[in-house]
Order: C-alpha cells, then structure tokens, then sequence
C-alpha cells in the first residue's frame, strides 16, 4: 500500500513539473524568439516625455500611420486619440494582444490595428507616417528598406537612436528622449529646402 502511494505521488509530482514547464514554455517563448533572430528587438515602454515628443513631431501631419514594433501599443494609441488611423507590428503576440485589449479599453480600437509580425516580412509603402523605437544594429537596413518603400511625403520618426545617413528635418527632445524626424521628399531630393530644426522640449 505504502509503495502504492508513493508511485501515485510520484506520478502526480511529476505531471505537475510537466504541467509548470509546458506552460513556462508557452509564456517564455514569445519573450525569447525576438532574442534569438538576426537583430535583437527588445521591449522597452516608450516614456511619457517620448510620447509627447513624437506627438509633436506628427503636427499638422494626417495620413495614416504605422509604429514599427508597437511593443505595449503606446504610440499606436496615443496616435489614435489625436484622430490617426494608426496601426501597430509586434512580433510578440502577447504585446499584441495587450495592446488591443488598452485600444479597446481606451475607446480608440475602431482607429487601431495591431498585428503580429515581423517587419522585415512587411511593406510599409502605404503609410505616410512611420515611427520607428528601434536599436542601432537594425537601423541601416531599415533605412535601406523604408527609403524603398516609402513615398516621398512621408515622414519617419525616430525615436532613441537615429538613422545613421540621413540629416534629421526637426529634432526635439534629449537624452533617451530624443525624437528624429526625416521627411523622406528632402532625403530623396524631391524637394530643396534647408534643414530646420525645432527647439528642444522643455523637461
């Protein structure tokens, strides 16, 4: 009988430990797949300063816009609630769906849209806003890629880290909260005009 119990625990011990890692896995894993591609593209909350910054950067803009790795979908929303139809590409499925539940909750979901991708597998050509948070590994061949894609009245936000050929139009903001904004009509020479800078924000 003793022996009989022993092997029941056993039994329920070890579909317990196997119960824990499957589910460990499943929750682990979209954090982890990001890390092991090419270029590492980690979630990092956009600061309420970068928001703000970036909101500024949109002015007088319209059109639609896209958030390249929308992480928690901040961007996306904010974006929304000043009248954008802005869309979100997340790899991590968990971020997503996250993102579309504070849509939702924020009352802007019906002006966004979050999808789980990779932006290396996405066409960007029909957005004429794009915000960018990404890493210094990735940025030339994203700029390879958006300078492609894009038409020539679309504007590029970078937030973090700059492009690394192109003269930023405006640039506000300072430290991690820098923001870059490119108009791509000036990088492709579709129009001359001098480069105009606009005053740093006020911490």
């Amino acid at each position: 009988e003793g022996s009989s119990r022993r092997r029941s625990w056993g039994l329920l011990v070890t579909a317990g430990v196997g119960g824990t890692l499957v589910a460990l896995y499943a929750v682990v894993t979209p954090f982890v797949t990001p890390a092991l591609r090419k270029v590492c593209l980690p979630f990092v909350p956009a600061t309420s300063t970068q928001i703000q910054n970036v909101l500024k950067m949109l002015e007088n803009r319209s059109g639609s816009l896209v958030d390249i790795g929308s992480g928690d979908g901040r961007i996306v929303i904010a974006a929304a609630k000043k009248g954008f139809k802005a869309v979100g590409y997340e790899l991590n499925p968990w971020l997503v769906w996250y993102s579309r539940y504070r849509a939702w909750r924020d009352g802007v979901h019906r002006n966004t849209k979050f999808y789980i991708s990779d932006l290396w597998k996405v066409s960007f050509s029909h957005y004429t806003n794009v915000v960018v948070f990404g890493v210094p590994q990735m940025m030339p061949q994203l700029e390879k890629k958006l300078e492609e894609e894009l038409d020539c009245n679309a504007r590029i936000i970078a937030c973090r880290f700059p492009f690394p050929c192109w003269i930023p139009d405006h640039t506000t903001g300072e430290g991690i909260d820098t923001v870059w904004a490119y108009d791509l009509k000036h990088s492709r020479g579709c129009e001359t005009k001098g480069l105009e800078m606009t005053p740093e924000t006020e911490s």
